[in-house]
C-alpha cells in the first residue's frame, strides 16, 4: 500500500480476513469492499442472525435485495478494505465454519489458500464429490453446530446419509453447475436484470392500488362491526378474519420498505397494521423474516421450515438438529415421532391455529428484548408493547369480552376469525414446503439459491387480492423490495433470466402446489415409519450395528 492509499482502500488478503474472523470479528464482503460490521450489529434493524449468516461471505446481492441505497451507502462507513478479484465464501462460524488465526509471518502458499477455512472432512458431504465447494461441516452430519456434550446425540441410520447424498446429486444434476465460471455469470446476469427492472420503474409503488386495497380493508372491517352489532357473531367473525388475512399483505410490504420506501415511514405503517389492528408483533416478523430470506430452506438456520414436533419437511430434523435462529435443539422426541408419522393428514388442521402460535412468538420477542435497543430502532419495541395493548383493548376487551355474550359465543367467535386467516399460512408454507432443502454449500450464487428453494403459484389475475403477491414468492426472493403490485410485470423478465441461465422456474397452480406439499410431508411420514420399523426390528434380533 502506497503512502497515499487511504485505508480503507487496503487490499487485504484472503488469510488476513479469515484470521479477523477467527478473532470473533463479523467480516463481509459487499461489491469488493471489506466490511467489519462489529459496531453495527446491536443497531441492525433486521437482528443480528441475518448478519451472522453472511460472515467471510461475498454479501452483495443479498446485501442489494435487502436494502435501500440510503443503507448501502451508509454500510460504507464499516469499510476496513479491499478485495481483489471474485471471492470465495467461508462457511459462516455461525452455520459451524471453522477459522484460522492469522499468523503475519505466514507463507506465501498459506496467503494464497482457497481451501476455505481448517474443517475436518464430513463423512456425508467430502464421501461424494459432486459438489465443488459443497458445504464442509466441522460437526456431526445434518448439525450446524457442535452439540453440547449434555444434549442427546446417537449416530444416525446410513440410509438417511444416503437419502442426503441422493437430494444432493438431484439438485447438481438438475440445476447449473456450481463452479465459479457459471455461479459468476448468474450474479452478473441477475444484477443486469435489476438495473433492468429499475429502469423499467417496477420498484416504483403504485398508491391507487394501495386506495383499492384500503376500500377492501374498510368493506371487510364495516362489514364484521354490522354482523357484530346485528348478534350475527359467527358472521362478524368471519368478515374479521377477513380483515385480518388482508392486512398481512400490506404488513409484508410495509416489513420490506417496499411502500413508500422510506424505513420510518414504512416501519410505522407496519407496526400500525401488525401490532395496533393485528396483535402481532412487526419487528418480530422482520428479524425472522430477514433470516429466512438469506438461508432460505436450511433446516438448521431457517426459522420459516422450523414446526418440530409438528411438521418435517425433510428426514434431516430426524437428528435431533440445533436451530442456530432459536439457538436450541428441536428434539426428535416420542412426541415428535408420533405427530410426524400423520404430518400430511395433520397439516390443514395445524395450520388452523397458526396465528396463536404467532401470538406467542411475538410476545415472546417483546418481553425478552429481542430486537435492536439502540439505533434507529430502538423505539420500535416500546410502540409495539402500545400497539399490542391497544390491540387486546379493542379487540380482547372491546370485542370479545364486550359485546358478544356468554362465553360459547365468544370461544366461537374467537376461533372462527382467526381460522379464517389460514389461508396466510398455507401460502407461506406452499412457497417452500415442496422444494429442496439440499445443502450445495456455500458457493452456490443467490439467484441459483433462491430459485431453488421457492415456488410460485399460478392464477389468474382477478385473484392476485386473495394471494396478496405471496404467489410470487420467488420473484420476490430475489427483488424483495419491489412493490407487490408490481411483481406480474416482473415475472415476465424473471422468466427470461431463468431460461437464458439455465435455472428451473418452478410454478404451480394453488391446487397442485398444495398436492406437492401433501406429498413432500407425506413422503418424509413414511421415510419416518420405514426408521422406526427398521429401529423395532434391530431391536428384536439384537442388532445395534450404527448401519442398521
Amino acid at each position: 500500500m502506497s503512502a497515499t492509499t487511504p485505508r480503507k482502500d487496503a487490499l487485504l488478503s484472503r488469510r488476513y480476513i479469515e484470521g479477523q474472523i477467527a478473532e470473533g470479528k463479523h467480516v463481509i464482503i459487499f461489491d469488493d469492499r471489506v466490511l467489519k460490521v462489529d459496531s453495527w450489529i446491536p443497531f441492525h434493524p433486521g437482528g443480528d442472525k441475518s448478519i451472522k449468516h453472511m460472515v467471510g461471505k461475498d454479501a452483495t446481492d443479498e446485501i442489494n435485495a435487502l436494502h435501500s441505497k440510503e443503507a448501502r451507502q451508509r454500510m460504507l462507513a464499516f469499510q476496513i478494505g479491499r478485495i481483489q478479484g471474485p471471492w470465495l465464501n467461508f462457511l459462516p462460524p455461525i452455520q459451524g465454519g471453522d477459522f484460522r488465526p492469522y499468523d503475519e509471518k505466514a507463507t506465501c502458499s498459506e496467503e494464497d489458500d482457497t481451501s476455505g477455512s481448517s474443517q475436518p472432512p464430513s463423512p456425508i458431504f467430502d464421501a461424494v464429490d459432486i459438489a465443488p465447494g459443497a458445504r464442509r461441516r466441522s460437526v456431526s452430519p445434518g448439525s450446524s453446530v457442535p452439540t453440547p456434550a449434555n444434549e442427546p446425540s446417537e449416530p444416525k441410520p446410513f440410509f438417511l446419509d444416503a437419502r442426503t447424498r441422493e437430494e444432493i446429486v438431484f439438485d447438481t444434476a438438475k440445476y447449473p453447475s456450481l463452479d465459479s465460471t457459471t455461479q459468476e455469470d448468474i450474479k452478473r446476469r441477475y444484477r443486469e436484470l435489476n438495473t433492468r427492472i429499475e429502469a423499467e420503474g417496477l420498484y416504483n409503488c403504485n398508491y391507487f392500488s394501495y386506495f383499492i386495497e384500503a376500500c377492501r380493508y374498510t368493506l371487510f372491517a364495516g362489514l364484521s362491526y354490522f354482523f357484530l352489532q346485528s348478534g350475527w357473531y359467527t358472521i362478524s367473525a368471519i368478515f374479521l378474519g377477513c380483515f385480518w388475512h388482508q392486512l398481512v399483505f400490506t404488513a409484508h410490504d410495509a416489513g420490506h420498505i417496499g411502500i413508500t420506501h422510506h424505513y420510518h415511514v414504512d416501519s410505522t405503517i407496519g407496526m400500525i397494521i401488525a401490532d395496533f389492528l393485528g396483535g402481532l408483533s412487526l419487528g418480530w416478523w422482520k428479524r425472522s423474516h430477514n433470516v429466512h430470506h438469506i438461508v432460505t430452506n436450511e433446516p438448521e438456520h431457517d426459522p420459516d421450515i422450523e414446526h418440530m414436533p409438528f411438521f418435517a419437511i425433510t428426514h434431516r430434523f430426524f437428528d435431533n438438529l440445533r436451530s442456530t435462529y432459536y439457538d436450541r435443539v428441536m428434539y426428535f422426541d416420542a412426541f415428535a415421532k408420533f405427530m410426524l408419522q400423520y404430518q400430511n393428514y395433520l397439516y390443514y388442521p395445524i395450520l388452523l391455529f397458526g396465528r396463536f402460535n404467532l401470538y406467542r412468538l411475538s410476545w415472546e420477542y417483546l418481553i425478552l428484548g429481542q430486537g435492536p435497543r439502540r439505533g434507529p430502532a430502538w423505539w420500535h419495541r416500546w410502540f409495539e408493547i402500545a400497539g399490542q395493548i391497544f390491540f387486546w383493548t379493542w379487540f380482547g376487551y372491546g370485542v370479545l369480552y364486550c359485546s358478544i355474550p356468554g362465553w360459547g359465543n365468544r370461544t366461537i367467535f374467537l376461533l372462527v376469525s382467526h381460522m379464517v386467516t389460514a389461508p396466510v399460512h398455507v401460502q407461506i408454507t406452499l412457497s417452500h414446503f415442496a422444494m429442496s432443502t439440499a445443502d450445495l454449500g456455500v458457493h452456490e450464487s443467490f439467484p441459483q439459491k433462491m430459485l431453488r428453494t421457492t415456488m410460485d403459484v399460478d392464477c389468474p389475475t382477478w385473484l392476485d387480492f386473495f394471494h396478496g403477491g405471496l404467489q410470487f414468492q420467488a420473484i420476490h426472493h430475489l427483488y424483495p423490495r419491489i412493490p407487490r403490485h408490481n411483481l406480474r410485470r416482473t415475472q415476465k423478465l424473471v422468466l427470461e433470466f431463468c431460461r437464458d441461465t439455465g435455472i428451473p422456474y418452478a410454478l404451480f397452480t394453488f391446487t397442485d402446489g398444495n398436492k406437492e406439499v401433501i406429498s413432500r410431508l407425506g413422503d418424509v411420514a413414511k421415510q419416518l415409519r420405514i426408521l422406526e420399523e427398521c429401529r423395532k426390528s434391530c431391536a428384536e434380533n439384537g442388532v445395534f450395528s450404527d448401519h442398521h
